[in-house]
């Protein structure tokens, strides 16, 4: 149980602080963990991330408050990108959650920024969430099983 809760722990940081690479730590476990099973360790990884990437998701969701970022957008540019993305993504939950198990699994467009994306963007926390978990579960099940399979 150690390992499990070691795993949530690291990727919870991870996913605060980029540097700290939970990739690499999901690796390492694959190569010394015996007997547990690839999707417990990748859940418990998956689990982790989500925790650290909804406080990026609950900072998108606000910082449309912040006076800086308010000047920021006030630009036409970005009003427009915005207004655009946001037609895409409010008439269309798929697309939303389609964007973000693409992000979560493949890691392009970096998770971390469109997790804030998805705040500004007023997505449903419990889409984020639910879709989130399961591209993170998927990526690091399939890099578990990978190495795994080469050792």
């Amino acid at each position: 149980m150690g390992l499990l809760a070691a795993t949530f722990c690291y990727c919870i940081a991870s996913a605060l602080i980029p540097l700290l690479n939970a990739e690499a730590y999901v690796g390492a476990v694959a190569a010394t963990f015996t007997g547990r099973s690839i999707w417990l360790v990748a859940a418990a990884a998956a689990g982790g991330q989500m925790v650290g990437k909804v406080a990026y998701f609950l900072i998108g969701r606000n910082s449309l408050r912040w006076r800086w970022v308010r000047q920021k957008i006030e630009s036409p540019k970005w009003q427009r990108t915005f207004l655009t993305w946001q037609r895409r993504i409010g008439g269309r939950p798929w697309l939303a959650a389609l964007l973000l198990l693409v992000s979560a699994a493949l890691g392009f467009p970096p998770f971390a920024v469109v997790s804030v994306v998805a705040g500004q963007l007023r997505v449903p926390l419990a889409l984020f969430v639910v879709v989130g978990f399961v591209g993170r579960l998927l990526r690091f099940a399939s890099l578990l099983g990978i190495i795994k399979a080469l050792l």
